[in-house]
């Protein structure tokens, strides 16, 4: 049961990521964003992100302080009140507002539900469920988009003034949907009894955690504990946000299950939570979570998505403010490293692991997410504004994308046993950068281009596929067994950061191109001509129009090609098995 719960959960959240993927056109013109203006809705897209990154690595942690039901309790609260600010939003700031609200409670969800998992599970049985949780995690954001066409396909209905059908329907059905998980989740999940100090013995509830002053959180244990010495409620890395990234592929490596088993053992590292009986054996304080870490790195995320933001590119790339917020973002980023490095307490711990392999595979994690979400979004758009498709048609087109990342995904994991993870990232990163090369090269008639681009866009979702196993098994390899669980963690967070900084880049140039493809034309009004004239002018100006939006899409796709490219490269520095 609490595995079930905590999926559904996990999938709520998930199915959200990216469920206004479908429905980006239809928002923006319900709050007033003209399609010549589209810039103007990226920050829903953004926001969203920009919110999952930022939660990600500290509200895991403050689950080890107040529990976790409480925490997922006040998540899907959240969750619910993001859902229904979106739903009711009037304007493009109470819809960003909204969705950034969306953003930070499932960002914790899942770091939350994989702690739980170490709670309760014992370690024999933990990767199992594990990869349970990762495999919902994963559904939902191949199901998101598809999901979001068919909520959207709800008629309209307006009650008491409240709009509630058409992509409305997406954000309301959240609420009833988090109120039976906050049900389940308070019937199937332990209570937390923070002064509880759990031994392992037969009076200890799972679950249970040492009081604030018992936890050690952050410190760096100088090896695993003695055997036999863990409970079967402890809390691990491989059980927190650490598994995150290798049970969100749906695909389980031996190095994978090893760390599983690793960490259930009694294996600490920085950002887990050491049992209390081990705690209490060794008399060591509590120490902090890495708040400033985190602080930092989600303030010099939001800085360098808010330079890159421009919501008029009629005559440049960047707004006026863009280049000194960016550079501000790149000297926050800078005082990150600089406080990871002297900090006693960090997100990771670079000190005892293999530094090159491990910065490559996260450098390859953050270039093959940037890819992602710029294909999510920009497939979609292109099948509704060149295709003329309805949301939920233009789903179905995204689906050939998504349909052959998950099977890549399952065979990544094969042959990276067979070939070693270094191969198999580099061949994935390859097989899509020649899938969005052909992309580029769409015709401006994308309606008779027949099987090519379902061709097109299974190579992309084949080549990114790949790449999602190997990632996850090659953190393990370049990373010492107390470093497993935040060492899979930062892999899931780079892969966000890909998603966050690539969609704003991509889109920025994307939009600057197509303003200036589009400055001379002067739309055409029905005044002063007779009917006939009106039409052959209107019909010169859509064409054109099209014209405009085919060279930005395929020059956004090319784009994606040398990001992918430069990602095989970067993949070359991975481990070799």
């Amino acid at each position: 049961m609490v595995l079930g719960t905590g999926g559904a959960v996990v999938l709520l959240a998930a199915l959200d990521a990216y469920v206004v993927v479908t429905v980006l056109i239809d928002i923006a013109e319900d709050v007033g964003i003209p399609l010549n203006h589209l810039e103007r809705a990226t920050p829903i897209v953004t926001g969203f992100l920009l919110g999952y990154v930022a939660a990600m690595p500290l509200l895991g942690q403050l689950s080890d302080r107040y529990g976790r039901r409480p925490l997922i309790h006040a998540c899907l609260a959240a969750f619910a009140l993001g859902s229904v600010l979106t739903a009711l939003a009037a304007g493009e700031v109470m819809v960003v507002a909204g969705r950034t609200v969306q953003g930070v409670a499932g960002g914790a969800l899942l770091p939350i539900t994989m702690a739980l998992i170490g709670d309760l599970w014992e370690e024999r049985e933990r990767p199992v469920a594990l990869g349970a949780v990762g495999a919902a995690q994963e559904l939902g954001s191949a199901l998101g988009p598809l999901y979001g066409g068919l909520l959207a396909g709800v008629p309209g209905a307006v009650v008491a003034g409240v709009e509630l059908g058409g992509w409305h329907a997406i954000f309301w059905v959240n609420v009833p949907l988090a109120a039976l998980a906050a049900v389940a989740i308070h019937l199937t999940i332990p209570p937390h009894r923070p002064n509880a100090v759990r031994a392992g013995g037969p009076e200890a509830t799972p679950g249970e955690v040492s009081a604030p002053g018992e936890m050690r959180v952050g410190a760096v244990t100088p090896g695993p504990s003695a055997p036999g010495k863990a409970a079967a409620g402890q809390v691990t890395a491989a059980g927190e946000v650490g598994s995150g990234e290798t049970a969100a592929t749906g695909v389980t490596a031996p190095s994978e299950v090893a760390s599983a088993k690793t960490a259930a053992a009694g294996v600490t590292a920085p950002g887990e939570v050491a049992s209390a009986e081990t705690t209490a054996a060794d008399g060591v304080a509590a120490k902090r979570v890495d708040v400033v870490g985190g602080v930092l790195l989600a303030l010099a995320l939001a800085l360098l998505v808010v330079g890159l933001y421009n919501p008029d590119p009629a005559t440049a790339v960047l707004p006026p403010w863009g280049p000194p917020v960016i550079v501000a973002g790149v000297l926050v980023a800078v005082a990150f490293v600089w406080w990871e490095i002297r900090s006693p307490v960090r997100l990771l711990d670079l000190a005892t692991t293999r530094k090159r392999p491990l910065l490559a595979t996260l450098a390859v994690s953050f270039l093959a997410g940037a890819a992602l979400l710029v294909t999510m979004v920009f497939v979609q758009i292109t099948a509704q504004t060149l295709l003329g498709k309805e949301a939920l048609d233009a789903s179905l087109v995204l689906a050939r994308f998504l349909a052959a990342l998950a099977v890549a995904a399952l065979l990544g994991g094969l042959l990276a046993r067979r070939l070693g993870e270094r191969v198999v990232a580099v061949a994935g990163m390859a097989l899509a950068a020649g899938g969005y090369w052909l992309m580029s090269h769409w015709p401006l008639d994308l309606a008779g281009a027949g099987p090519a681009m379902d061709r097109d866009l299974v190579l992309a979702g084949l080549g990114l596929g790949l790449v999602i196993a190997p990632v996850s098994s090659a953190v393990l390899r370049a990373s010492t067994a107390a470093q497993h669980g935040v060492a899979s963690a930062a892999v899931v967070v780079a892969r966000m950061m890909g998603m966050l900084i690539g969609i704003a880049a991509v889109s920025a140039w994307g939009f600057y191109r197509f303003q200036s493809l589009t400055a001379h034309l002067d739309t055409p009004l029905p005044f002063g001509v007779d009917r006939e004239t009106y039409q052959r002018r209107l019909a010169d100006y859509t064409a054109k129009v099209q014209a405009a939006l085919h060279t930005e899409y395929t020059e956004m796709f090319l784009v994606t090609a040398f990001i992918c490219l430069l990602g095989a490269a970067v993949a070359v520095l991975m481990p070799r098995r």
